[in-house]
């Protein structure tokens, strides 16, 4: 696959840069924990820049129309590996 190198670069740069660089790893067991935590956030939640910023595994969100319930939100923050990636969704 020739696109697959820069696929692979470009999630290595990623995980290093959101992940590796903030994070004193202890050893094997932890790296593996922390990297599988990582994976699991980069391709559910974190946005990515492609169509409409779609998360690579979910469906695309439907578009806010009411105006007056988009100056309401209730954004709540679930922290993830002590904080070093954050989640931000909207309070039920």
């Amino acid at each position: 696959m020739p696109r697959m190198n820069a696929i692979m670069e470009r999630w290595i740069r990623t995980c290093r840069q959101e992940l590796l660089d903030r994070t004193l790893i202890w050893n094997q067991r932890h790296l593996l924990r922390s990297l599988r935590e990582y994976e699991d956030f980069y391709n559910t939640h974190r946005p990515h820049q492609g169509i409409d910023n779609a998360r690579p595994l979910q469906p695309l969100p439907q578009p806010a129309t009411n105006q007056a319930a988009a100056t309401r939100l209730d954004i709540r923050r679930r922290q993830r590996l002590g904080g070093i990636l954050n989640e931000y969704h909207r309070a039920a």
